[in-house]
């Protein structure tokens, strides 16, 4: 009877133990990707503002060729300029985006001229950022969102973040139902109690907004990790070891054309903007990586854009937001994309042969699996666009959310401090849950902890830290009390 009581409880403290620790530690760098990422989803509309100029068009009338709004853009930034996308007017009153690859970029980057296609004005100059083409302002707060303007060192934060946040909301969850199978009334745990007082308030409030955020907040964990350096590489492996990879346009030319062709990946695996790019399961693959001269080449003379996107606009594309992509090289084809990322999603692609605009390839959104199709949809989802404004909202809610119940968390842990004359409000987390289990308890913590060491090396390690602290502080602890 006294080891079966003494049993009871263990893996509760267990939970409670890792998530006060994981918070206390964690809590900083989630607290940070929250604030951060808020700030991320409202970006559309502060770009809107920040950088009218550049994508608004002035002229009213029928657009002009597209090829001479290229040509408008390439006469701007010099006759040896290489390009490396277009992106036409999508609605009137927009402009069209012709964007080049410069040596003196960095990783990812374009130069993006902005054309009116009305009068081929040049609206602006910008260096914008991965295969959505984010413009300065979005760039800069997803490079903090991402890595702190700390380049691959700073991306670990973000790492850290993402592998924990799951953690931590799903020990709160269960923290929360042990409460909640105590209490006279579960529902009442799920709003705040303002007729409570100091500790106990604040609790009510972590605690309420925990259980509305939790799925929310186990979302983002996974999507997240899908990006990070470590995680979201192992995430990817397993990907392709299942086949749950993404169709990609290929751009081979037929052989009878004397070609050998080769794959320019119209879809790039790589889906969103700034530090959403790169890394992991997203790793981006660049524009314009062929080095060549499109004015040398006759399969990539810029001059027979407008047949290749109406061959495109023939077979599969049919939204005003498309990328057309030039060869690699002369033994390669054109990509006509879409890009539109709000539901319904559109992001066929087709590749056109430049001398004969035949198609050589398709892929359409339809037909892809259901593992591409969830991977699309929940990275979309996680960077506001799938839903348009309403998920940008769900977002700002969710993070702004995060952000308070990391500020309650902290004020909590400073309300149970002891103080001279008073006494602790609580307890803390007991230490020993482990010795108190039963074997088979043990085993599923263990394997469970080795398995996201596997799949997690840089949460795992950083789980390994918090052991080694905790069982140094015990030990430090036990010898001053004797």
């Amino acid at each position: 009877m006294t080891t079966t009581r003494s049993r009871q409880g263990w893996f509760g403290q267990l939970l409670l133990r890792l998530h006060f620790y994981a918070a206390i530690f964690i809590g900083p760098f989630i607290l940070v990707s929250a604030a951060s990422g808020a700030l991320y989803a409202m970006t559309p509309q502060l770009e809107q503002i920040v950088h009218a100029e550049e994508l608004t068009a002035e002229s009213d009338g029928p657009a002009l060729p597209l090829a001479e709004q290229v040509e408008a853009a390439t006469a701007h930034m010099g006759r040896s300029a290489e390009l490396a996308a277009v992106r036409p007017a999508p609605e009137p009153g927009e402009t069209t985006r012709v964007m080049f690859a410069e040596d003196s970029l960095g990783e990812s980057e374009t130069r993006a001229i902005f054309v009116d296609p009305v009068s081929a004005e040049i609206r602006g100059d910008l260096t914008v950022y991965g295969t959505n083409g984010s413009l300065p302002l979005r760039t800069w707060v997803d490079q903090l969102h991402r890595s702190l303007h700390l380049g691959d060192v700073g991306r670990l934060y973000s790492e850290l973040s993402a592998s924990w946040l799951g953690v931590i909301a799903a020990a709160g969850l269960g923290l929360w139902i042990r409460r909640a199978r105590r209490a006279h009334r579960a529902r009442d745990l799920m709003r705040p109690d303002f007729r409570a007082r100091g500790y106990r308030r604040t609790l009510s409030l972590h605690t309420s907004a925990g259980v509305w955020v939790l799925l929310g907040a186990l979302f983002l964990s996974a999507t997240g990790i899908t990006w990070s350096q470590y995680g979201g590489g192992n995430i990817g492996t397993i990907r392709e070891a299942f086949g749950f990879t993404t169709a990609t346009v290929s751009t081979q030319l037929p052989t009878s054309s004397g070609t050998t062709g080769g794959d320019h990946g119209g879809e790039h695996a790589g889906h969103g903007d700034g530090g959403h790019e790169g890394g992991g399961a997203a790793e981006h693959v660049a524009h314009g990586s062929g080095g060549h001269d499109s004015r040398k080449q006759p399969g990539t003379d810029p001059t027979v854009i407008d047949g290749v996107l109406a061959a495109g606009r023939a077979v599969n594309i049919d939204t005003g937001q498309v990328e057309i992509l030039p060869p690699d090289d002369v033994e390669s084809a054109w990509v006509v994309q879409e890009i539109q990322r709000s539901y319904p999603t559109e992001v066929d692609a087709v590749a056109v042969d430049g001398a004969t605009f035949e198609v050589v390839d398709r892929t359409d959104f339809a037909d892809q699996d259901l593992a591409a199709k969830l991977t699309r949809w929940g990275i979309d989802l996680h960077m506001g666009t799938l839903f348009g404004l309403a998920n940008q909202i769900v977002l700002v809610v969710i993070a702004s959310a995060l952000v308070a119940m990391i500020l309650w968390g902290y004020r909590m842990w400073w309300q149970r401090r002891p103080t001279r004359g008073g006494r602790r409000v609580g307890r803390p987390p007991q230490r020993g849950a482990l010795t108190r289990a039963p074997w088979w308890g043990v085993a599923l913590v263990l394997v469970g902890a080795v398995g996201i060491a596997l799949m997690l090396p840089l949460m795992g390690a950083s789980l390994t830290a918090f052991v080694v602290l905790d069982t140094a502080h015990g030990r430090l602890t036990a010898r001053r009390e004797r």
